[in-house]
């Protein structure tokens, strides 16, 4: 449905829904309920026909369980990483791991990441 070559506003939109979704799952779940989703598709003016959305909705719930996971799809938006990307990401974390123990505190993140 998103797919196809993402303009700059559509890679404002995607990474502004993620942001919205992460604010609005107040028990950290990572899941939406559909109410929430369709409110997040409005907000960002991605409304659509409600025969559209329910369609939409069956693809995303695909577990049929009233909710959908947001890290699905974003994956589902932007597809599975290539090994070049994979590779990457697993070295950064490598330096970011300073002491090897499979998570980063975001002390350790602070460190070595500045946004600006």
């Amino acid at each position: 449905i998103f797919r196809g070559t993402l303009s700059k506003r559509g890679v404002r939109v995607i990474t502004g829904l993620g942001k919205y979704f992460r604010q609005v799952d107040k028990s950290r779940n990572g899941f939406l309920s559909q109410a929430t989703f369709k409110e997040a598709l409005r907000v960002f003016h991605l409304e659509m026909p409600e025969g559209d959305f329910e369609s939409l909705w069956l693809i995303l719930d695909d577990s049929k369980s009233d909710k959908v996971d947001y890290g699905e799809f974003t994956r589902a938006i932007f597809g599975e990483m290539n090994e070049y990307r994979k590779a990457f990401v697993r070295k950064a974390y490598m330096k970011l791991d300073f002491n090897k123990t499979g998570s980063v505190p975001m002390v350790d993140i602070r460190k070595c990441y500045c946004a600006k």
